[in-house]
């Protein structure tokens, strides 16, 4: 991929389109997925012979999840490079930017500790966290997608 140069002799921070297609679709896969598992856990379960039992969709949204979930976790590592690198020292959009990456990261994190932390009280409070961020994390890309186009000139 090239990075186009600016007259400052920068690389640019603009995304090319496919890079911000990828990045947009990834994002939307991982979201849809998100949003299918928690309608399968919480809206699709029955109560079964033994118990609440879950939808037989769910576990195909979380694995679905999960594999969007690794590549997001690429595209973010590419935007750092690429992106966030570039753009930073630019002073633009940079409280937006910085926190839709700490969301990317605070998601990223949650979900290695949902895959390992098996003690119900904490997995219970980490499983809130990670779905009412993952939730909301559309609205973060948005602020900083758009912003620019809403400030005073």
């Amino acid at each position: 991929m090239r990075l186009a140069l600016t007259l400052t002799g920068m690389a640019s921070a603009r995304l090319t389109s496919n890079v911000r297609g990828w990045t947009i679709g990834v994002g939307i896969c991982v979201w849809a997925s998100g949003a299918g598992w928690l309608i399968a856990h919480y809206l699709l379960s029955s109560e079964g012979t033994f118990g609440l039992a879950g939808s037989p969709s769910e576990p195909w949204w979380l694995k679905a999840h999960g594999a969007f979930a690794f590549l997001s976790i690429w595209m973010a590592g590419l935007l750092g490079g690429m992106h966030v690198a570039n753009a930073w020292g630019q002073h633009r959009r940079r409280w937006s930017g910085g926190t839709l990456l700490a969301a990317v990261l605070v998601l990223i994190v949650t979900g290695y500790l949902l895959y390992y932390v098996g003690a119900d009280r904490p997995r219970a409070l980490i499983s809130a966290l990670h779905w009412i961020l993952g939730l909301c994390l559309p609205a973060a890309y948005l602020t900083h997608r758009l912003t620019h186009r809403f400030r005073r000139r």
